[in-house]
C-alpha cells in the first residue's frame, strides 16, 4: 500500500522543478550589448558605469560591442534575446528615430528603460592643420565645393546626421558634402587625425582629450554658450545665432531590456543603475571628463525624457525636409 507523501518529502520532490522560479535574480553573468565600436561615446559611458552596476548587482555584466547599421544591428540582437534580464542594451538617441527616418521596423517601444544616464554635447571638429579655422570658414567652403568635402558620420539618425540637419535648416547653404560612415566616433576620430575626411560632428566625451592636446582642432560646441571644459571653442551660436532655435540637442546614453522582461528584474537593474549612475565616481567622470550632464532618470521619467527628445527632433527632421515618414503620421506629436 503506497503511503501518502508528507510535506516535507513532497517539497523535495518538487524543489528541483520549482527551483528557477525562485531563484534570485540575477544569479548569473549579464551581458550588455553596445551597438557602437570601441572608443566612441557609448563606449566610454558603458565601460564607466558597468562596474559600479556591478557592485550593486554582486554579478559581473559582460560588455559586447555590435557595431553597425546606425546601432540597429546591435539593438536588433538585443530584441531578439530571451526577455530574461540577462541582455542588456547601452542605447543611444538614434533608434527613436527609426520610424520616422524609416530605418527599421522597430524602435524602443520593443523595450524598457532601466535608466537614462545622461546628455551630452556636440562639437565640430577639423584636422588641426585644417584650413578652416571657424563654423562659418568650413560652412563657405562647403558651398564654394559641393559634394567634396568629405564629413564623418555614423549612420542615419546619429549625432553627425542630426547636426548636420540642424547645420542646413539654418543656414542659406546648400550643405552637400560626402558621408564617410564609421562604426562610431573612435575610429571617426582615427579617420580625422589622418587627414582622411576634413571634419566630423563627434560626442564631446571621446574627442576631449584630442581637443585639449590639439591633435585636433574644434570648431564649435552644439550649445547656446560655450563650455567651462573647452573655453576656447566657440558656441554654434557666436556663427549661427539661428541655431538657438533647436539647442539644447545632444545625444543621450540609457540602460535598456526587453519589455517582456519580468518585473523584479527590471526594479532590481534599475535600482542598480540608479546607484551607480548617481555614484559621485560616474557623475565626476561624466560632468567633468566626459562635458556632459547626468540626468539618472528611471520609470516614467525615463520614458518621458525619451518622448520629449523624440518628438523634438522628429519634427527638426520633418521641417528639414529630411524626414523619410512624417511625426504626425507615426502619432508622434509636435512638442
Amino acid at each position: 500500500m503506497n503511503k501518502p507523501l508528507s510535506a516535507l518529502a513532497l517539497a523535495a520532490v518538487l524543489l528541483p522543478l520549482t527551483g528557477a522560479a525562485y531563484a534570485a535574480y540575477p544569479e548569473r553573468d549579464i551581458h550588455a550589448t553596445i551597438p557602437w565600436g570601441a572608443g566612441g561615446l557609448t563606449d566610454l559611458v558603458a565601460r564607466t558605469l558597468i562596474p559600479l552596476a556591478e557592485e550593486e548587482l554582486g554579478v559581473s555584466i559582460i560588455p559586447h560591442n555590435r557595431p553597425g547599421g546606425g546601432a540597429v544591428i546591435g539593438v536588433n540582437y538585443v530584441r531578439q534575446q530571451r526577455p530574461d534580464g540577462y541582455n542588456l542594451l547601452v542605447g543611444t538617441q538614434d533608434t527613436t528615430l527609426y520610424p520616422v527616418l524609416d530605418v527599421a521596423d522597430f524602435a524602443y517601444e520593443d523595450f524598457t528603460p532601466i535608466n537614462v544616464i545622461g546628455q551630452g554635447l556636440v562639437v565640430i571638429a577639423v584636422h588641426p592643420d585644417s584650413p578652416h579655422d571657424t563654423l562659418g570658414d568650413l560652412l563657405a567652403a562647403i558651398e564654394a565645393e559641393p559634394g567634396s568635402l568629405r564629413m564623418g558620420d555614423v549612420g542615419t539618425g546619429a549625432t553627425p546626421h542630426i547636426t548636420h540637419t540642424i547645420l542646413d535648416a539654418v543656414t542659406d547653404y546648400d550643405l552637400d558634402v560626402r558621408k564617410v560612415t564609421f562604426g562610431g566616433d573612435g575610429p571617426g576620430i582615427t579617420a580625422l587625425m589622418g587627414e582622411h575626411i576634413e571634419f566630423m560632428p563627434l560626442s564631446l566625451p571621446p574627442a576631449v582629450e584630442y581637443l585639449k592636446s590639439g591633435k585636433l582642432k574644434g570648431l564649435a560646441i552644439l550649445a547656446e554658450e560655450r563650455i567651462e571644459l573647452l573655453p576656447d571653442i566657440p558656441a554654434v551660436t557666436e556663427d549661427l545665432p539661428e541655431a538657438e532655435t533647436y539647442l539644447p540637442w545632444g545625444s543621450f546614453q540609457g540602460i535598456y531590456v526587453h519589455k517582456d522582461t519580468p518585473e523584479e528584474a527590471k526594479v532590481t537593474l534599475a535600482d542598480a543603475f540608479e546607484a551607480a549612475v548617481g555614484s559621485d565616481a560616474f557623475t565626476e567622470r561624466y560632468n567633468s571628463d566626459f562635458g556632459g550632464v547626468t540626468l539618472n532618470l528611471r520609470g516614467d521619467e525615463a520614458q518621458e525624457y525619451i518622448d520629449r527628445w523624440q518628438a523634438l527632433t522628429s519634427w527638426l527632421l520633418e521641417d528639414a525636409g529630411a524626414a523619410k515618414v512624417s511625426p504626425e503620421e507615426l502619432g508622434i506629436p509636435r512638442p
